[in-house]
């Protein structure tokens, strides 16, 4: 599998995504299952945050990831917007640790913009790296403007990655922002990267060309899907697996390479942007 530089930190291009995650009692053996397989097959970056089922996915993970060597993993959460205050950031970051079960997390994101100030998020931000409760932070669904104006903090280039939905029915980013992080050496976390291709995209999954490349590439429109995610580089996806088998499959997908050939093929079906899109969120 490829890999990505974040921080310090060189990781796989595929990681774990928990969103949806611990919403079924029923289905939690099986999630838990596919994190420690995802981990065992060396998917070892999980992402998660407060939000996801208010709390319950961080509960799964930390129950998956017990037994696992704490400097194998690396754990991304999240903080809900209104929660990213002097007054409620670290007690939010504290309760995250403690349902993850861990005493750091190695990247905390801002979720969301909202009403606090940027500046008041990334003073407590810096505050957290300085008492060690996370190694870094980042910022998710930040658009050109977002970044833009955390560049101009002081301490806004600290800032070690933006995550955002992207995936071959959500290509908007690809227009200015990926090129202005790019520019900036600022990777993407691409969330989302199968385009729920069961609910919102049903039609990708039965798209004749990824059918075709797939069948080519003896591999699931699904795994084409996230490989085509991963095609540039400084890029880390983070699909959910609910069992062991999407597990091994999204790290399958990794190894994926195209043809130049095949990526114009997939350029016409699924057009790039040629002007300004707004934000696509999820």
């Amino acid at each position: 599998m490829q890999t990505i530089q974040i921080g310090e930190a060189t990781l796989p291009t595929v990681g774990i995504g928990t969103w949806h995650i611990g919403d079924d009692p029923q289905k939690r053996p099986d999630e838990i299952q596919a994190i420690r397989t995802a981990i065992d097959g060396g998917a070892t970056v999980i992402d998660t945050a407060e939000m996801y089922g208010m709390g319950r996915a961080e509960g799964v993970v930390k129950e998956a990831i017990t037994g696992y060597s704490r400097d194998q993993l690396y754990i991304i959460d999240k903080v809900l917007p209104e929660n990213a205050s002097h007054r409620q950031l670290e007690r939010s970051l504290d309760q995250s640790l403690k349902r993850v079960g861990t005493d750091y997390f190695d990247l905390y994101l801002l979720h969301w913009r909202g009403a606090i100030p940027l500046a008041e998020t990334v003073t407590e931000l810096e505050k957290m790296v300085a008492k060690g409760k996370i190694r870094h932070w980042g910022v998710s669904n930040f658009d050109v403007a977002d970044l833009h104006e955390l560049w101009q903090l002081p301490a806004g280039p600290h800032c070690v990655a933006n995550e955002d939905l992207y995936n071959l029915d959500e290509r908007g980013i690809e227009f200015d922002l990926l090129p202005l992080m790019r520019k900036h050496q600022l990777p993407l976390i691409a969330y989302s990267p199968l385009a729920q291709a069961d609910t919102i995209s049903g039609r990708l999954t039965t798209d004749p060309l990824l059918r075709e490349l797939a069948t080519n590439h003896q591999a699931s429109v699904y795994q084409v899907m996230l490989a085509w995610t991963l095609r540039h580089g400084n890029t880390l996806a983070i699909p959910k697996a609910g069992t062991p088998a999407h597990a091994r499959a999204n790290i399958q997908a990794g190894n994926l390479t195209f043809t130049a050939d095949e990526l114009a093929a997939l350029a016409k079906r699924f057009p790039a942007p040629t002007s300004k899109q707004p934000l696509a969120t999820l």
